[in-house]
């Protein structure tokens, strides 16, 4: 796989510009022709999404079931997850991960450990009373995603803040996997997040049956994750009979690089928003030729790497080769570019991140 090298600021806003409006357009012919398989006919991916919403919401279970076998491949044989499915998945990883796994929940759970959620109550001059009373949910669910790859981290990031806000129960929605079983790194994460309720249910299906509730399903007061564009669809058509956390778009990143990161460390980067799915963008800006040449040797490196992972064996392939763009020249913040922006030298960055277009300064 290798990535295409744009130089020049107009090519790459050219280029970019046209990486967004291919996103608006209708969708990939792969994408259209998948549709017409499940439902049948010729159908958009919002209708199919409120026709997934709707009947869930009806007849529960059943339709769980349904979609499951005519979109993931594959039914459960059962919808909830034993809690000994979760220690079975804990005792199996690599110790490596295993660790890697407490490590990321105790970081997570020490920062939002730090953040302010006291109630208070003050009065004025006048004797009025101001204040804010906050007080946790009673449920919440939690999405994690599982049908290109796995990613417990997003159970640990969804679900700790939740535990250090006092919310009463917390229930996880993931996809049932190739299997049925669900994917083990998934199941891991929540043994080690101290969660016993997991039930294999993926895309809008799952986040309906949070919303609605089912037979097996618990109902919900907010539903949290992030997930696909069907995922984020079906956030939209529930938003109001129960809180969402957001509406997320399409995964990007831009990484700037100035040469003195390992090379290694910015093709993981790069990973970390392309394998979300084929719409993901992951693009590299440096001023040096050679480095992007270097950072391309290890992608093709890890790559062939990442076959083998604990993360991904039981997931679809990695779609990383998808999209991967590599940026030498200018330097194109607040042109309009994706977020989040992983720096590799901080203050010390030689391009100067202060500019702009003139009709874009203030002040």
């Amino acid at each position: 796989m290798s990535i295409p090298v744009i130089e020049g600021l107009a090519a790459a806003r050219e280029h970019i510009s046209r990486l967004r409006r291919e996103q608006d357009a209708d969708p990939p012919p792969a994408v259209a022709r998948r549709l017409r398989e499940v439902f049948g006919r010729d159908i958009s991916p919002e209708e199919a999404v409120a026709r997934i919403v709707d009947d869930v919401r009806l007849r529960g279970d059943p339709a769980l079931d349904d979609y499951a076998l005519r979109i993931e491949g594959v039914r459960p044989a059962s919808l909830a997850v034993d809690p000994g499915a979760l220690e079975a998945a804990y005792r199996a990883l690599a110790p490596g991960l295993r660790d890697a796994l407490h490590l990321a929940a105790d970081r997570i759970r020490a920062f939002h450990q730090q953040e302010p959620r006291q109630s208070w109550l003050a009065w004025d001059e006048e004797g009025g009373a101001l204040g804010q009373t906050l007080r946790p949910l009673d449920r919440v669910g939690v999405y994690v995603p599982g049908g290109t790859a796995a990613y417990p981290s997003s159970l640990l990031m969804s679900a700790i803040p939740a535990q250090v806000a006092g919310v009463g129960e917390i229930v996880v929605a993931t996809p049932p996997g190739p299997r049925g079983t669900g994917l083990e790194a998934i199941l891991a994460a929540a043994r080690v997040a101290g969660l016993d309720r997991v039930f294999l249910v993926g895309g809008a299906q799952a986040v309906a049956a949070l919303a609605y509730g089912t037979q097996t399903v618990p109902k919900v007061d907010k539903i949290t994750g992030p997930g696909n564009a069907y995922v984020a669809s079906a956030k939209k058509h529930v938003f109001g009979t129960v809180g969402i956390d957001m509406i997320a778009g399409p995964s990007e990143i831009l990484v700037l690089a100035d040469g003195s990161t390992p090379p290694d460390w910015v093709a993981m980067d790069l990973f970390s928003q392309a394998e979300h799915d084929e719409l993901a963008q992951a693009i590299l800006l440096s001023p040096d030729a050679a480095y992007i040449d270097a950072v391309q040797r290890e992608i093709d490196r890890l790559l062939a790497a990442l076959d083998n992972t604990t993360l991904t064996r039981d997931a679809a392939a990695l779609p990383v080769g998808d999209p991967l763009y590599a940026f030498a020249g200018q330097a194109l913040l607040n042109r309009g570019l994706p977020l989040p922006r992983p720096f590799d030298r901080g203050e010390q960055w030689r391009f100067d991140l202060n500019d702009r277009p003139a009709a874009d300064r203030r002040g």
